[in-house]
């Protein structure tokens, strides 16, 4: 029996005493303590898929929908992760993994090898519908989860996984301390430069129309129609050099766009990072955003470390 103090908090992004405690403890893992869920949780939850979903129809892809379809996920209460499971899991092979907050890099991408998603499982406040720099079970559940319902897609997101191992495998031959750090973020940057611009922001052709594909776009009510219809943004085909190299800023619309074929386009693509990675050309890409923190290295230095 959870104490009444957590049953009457909610699990409301940044207010939420049983995350606060589970981080406290160093529990990464968690289970989604569902009674916890406040009738403003699941409020918050109507109101952001009511809204979003003709958008849903109007600029999503058809495989997001037909996921959407598969899944079942409710429209008047937050999901319960097991049920999500259970359509998912026989679709192929993912599952939605409770976490406490932030997967470091490493650790997020080994995940994906092993089709596990690191699943948020706080919801944003009412106030906060339109912009919340972090993810909550919306972004995570409505965005991401859908599109792994497809084999073509979820197949890339395993090779993102194999694309971290690689990175550290190669780094782990470099002898010199400071040079396999000064590599390494490179390398981090890029992979997270890539996964931005295509899993978290990506457009796709589909039969000669333009449509999201990215989780940050289909979670996202005001920029899931910027990105398509607006003249403000700048679309190009997605291409490997161009993306690793490209800086980004979270806190405003995206100005600049990368549109793949197909996702054995996307595939492909992973797989030349792959190759690029073992072969040392993403050793020095271009500053700028995003920045490399610490817990991010330390979690690719860790497996090293590890392997050893």
């Amino acid at each position: 029996m959870l104490p009444q103090s957590l049953l009457s908090a909610g699990l409301t992004t940044n207010q939420a005493p049983f995350i606060e405690q589970s981080r406290l403890r160093g529990d990464l893992y968690i289970e989604q303590p569902y009674e916890l869920y406040s009738e403003q949780n699941h409020d918050a939850w109507r109101t952001l898929y009511a809204r979003i979903q003709p958008r849903w129809e109007r600029y999503g892809n058809r495989h997001f929908l037909k996921g959407i379809e598969n899944l079942r996920l409710p429209v008047e209460r937050v999901p319960r992760l097991e049920e999500v499971n259970k359509f998912l899991r026989p679709l192929t092979g993912f599952q939605a993994r409770a976490v406490s907050g932030y997967v470091p890099a490493f650790v997020f991408f080994d995940c994906l090898r092993r089709k596990e998603f690191p699943t948020t499982i706080t919801i944003r406040h009412p106030d906060q519908l339109d912009y919340l720099p972090e993810p909550d079970i919306f972004h995570d559940v409505a965005g991401h989860v859908p599109m792994h319902t497809d084999p073509a897609f979820a197949a890339a997101l395993v090779r993102f996984g194999d694309c971290a191992h690689a990175a550290a495998e190669t780094a782990a031959a470099i002898r010199d301390e400071g040079e396999r750090v000064r590599r390494l973020t490179s390398r981090i940057k890029a992979l997270a430069r890539f996964f931005w611009f295509t899993v978290e922001f990506g457009l796709m052709l589909e039969g000669g129309r333009l449509c999201a594909c990215g989780s940050g776009l289909l979670s996202s009510h005001g920029e899931l129609e910027h990105a398509i219809e607006s003249s403000g943004v700048r679309r190009i085909p997605l291409q490997l050099e161009l993306v690793v190299n490209q800086s980004f800023e979270i806190d405003r619309y995206q100005p600049l766009l990368f549109v793949v074929d197909s996702f054995d386009h996307l595939f492909a693509q992973v797989d030349r990072l792959v190759a690029w990675m073992r072969e040392g050309k993403l050793d020095n890409v271009a500053t700028g955003e995003p920045a490399v923190n610490e817990r991010d290295l330390k979690s690719f230095l860790d497996h090293i470390r590890d392997a050893v």
